[in-house]
């Protein structure tokens, strides 16, 4: 199963009476897809994820915003809530067995925790999370981008598709033009971070990934080279 990627973040003053509209705007700062350019779920989850969820709402039909979202939320206000909100984000796209770039809509998930959600995740997860997707829309297949170690989606080094995407890689325009595909996502994701930064007190954000020892580093690197 492929890694994802996770945004995480912190703001100065979070409480169980700032987090909601905290939350709101921080879903105004998200990079939604042109395509679909509105939320379509939103899940309040109490106690934990293992819990059924205490409400659910499909937005498609709504077109609902963030201060609609926040009025829903706020339904449910608790310390031991969270609000996970769903939406697409559009996204270079690689496609190993065609060989072809797509720039289409991919998930995002966009999560508040509440300050006692499943024993205070905050500590770990962040007031704030995305779900931003595959790690390899940021860091690209077997570790072709930038020196370091990468994780390797292949499930062994003679898989016939790994063989065929390195064979496709190894022409220097390809691989140019792959490099270039996925610094636009690296920098649509930084973009999105400065944007929260001004929408939000915040005191610290962390890009993480489930394959990666130092994700952000990694990021710094592919966009630094040329």
């Amino acid at each position: 199963m492929a890694n994802h990627a996770y945004l995480r973040v912190w703001t100065r003053d979070f409480s169980l009476e700032t987090m909601i509209a905290e939350f709101a705007r921080f879903l105004a700062t998200a990079p939604l897809s042109a395509e679909h350019a509105t939320f379509t779920e939103l899940i309040v989850q109490a106690v934990d994820a293992t819990e059924t969820p205490v409400a659910e709402w499909d937005l498609r039909p709504l077109k609902a915003g963030p201060a609609e979202l926040a009025a829903m939320a706020m339904q449910h206000l608790n310390a031991d809530t969270a609000y996970i909100v769903s939406a697409k984000w559009d996204l270079w796209s690689f496609d190993i067995e065609s060989l072809k770039w797509q720039h289409k809509p991919e998930p995002l998930v966009l999560t508040c925790h509440g300050p006692e959600y499943d024993g205070g995740l905050v500590s770990s997860a962040g007031h704030f999370m995305a779900d931003l997707g595959f790690e390899h829309f940021f860091t690209g297949h077997g570790g072709l981008l930038a020196p370091g170690a990468a994780s390797n989606p292949f499930n062994s080094s003679d898989h016939p598709m790994e063989h065929t995407f390195r064979q496709w890689m190894a022409v220097s325009a390809n691989l140019k033009e792959y490099h270039a595909k996925t610094r636009e996502n690296i920098q649509q994701l930084f973009n999105w971070v400065e944007a929260i930064e001004r929408a939000l007190p915040v005191q610290r954000s962390e890009l993480w990934s489930e394959g990666e020892e130092n994700f952000e580093a990694r990021l710094d690197a592919i966009l630094a080279q040329r």
